[in-house]
């Protein structure tokens, strides 16, 4: 792959940030307009998606609470967030097991917000925008390290996919 297509791929996600906890709207969120924020700050990432169709779906599965008023609020949206990155290498079985344990484990705010810190890290270091790993967070439980290997599957997927786009540019401009 030549350096211009791997630098093209790594500014692709530079400015990338997810929202922490108390930067996402507490106003709540109807369906669709649930779906595109989170769509919007992942839309970098390449392929994924977060339909009305989906997030319903989540809710019957036990994933995310019911809207009250037909409205996701805060915690709600934190775990779309969660649940969008996470879904392309987990099962929504596994996911619903995931987000149990965070709830015996961790509060919802300390637990996202860790989440996008560690995912954001990986997603710079795994991109070669930063040459080491600075992770977050004194303790090293079982739990932080299981969220830390999704995360680490998710982020080299990201860049898996970028990267094989990418080759199949380049072989169109041959």
């Amino acid at each position: 792959m030549k350096q211009e297509t791997k630098q093209r791929i790594a500014a692709s996600v530079q400015d990338f940030r997810l929202p922490r906890y108390q930067e996402i709207p507490n106003v709540g969120l109807y369906l669709e307009q649930a779906a595109k924020y989170v769509g919007g700050y992942i839309s970098p990432l390449g392929e994924f998606s977060l339909t009305s169709s989906m997030i319903s779906n989540y809710v019957k599965k036990g994933l995310i609470a019911n809207p009250v008023k037909k409205q996701y609020g805060q915690e709600q949206i934190a775990y779309l967030f969660f649940i969008a990155l996470a879904k392309s290498v987990l099962s929504l079985d596994a996911l619903a097991r995931f987000i149990r344990l965070q709830q015996q484990t961790y509060p919802l705010e300390r637990a996202y917000d860790y989440f996008c810190g560690e995912f954001e890290t990986l997603l710079r270091f795994t991109f070669e925008l930063q040459d080491t790993i600075e992770l977050s967070g004194e303790d090293s439980s079982d739990e932080k390290r299981l969220l830390y290997t999704c995360i680490v599957a998710a982020v080299q997927k990201i860049y898996l996919e970028k990267c094989l786009e990418a080759i199949d540019r380049e072989n169109v401009e041959k």
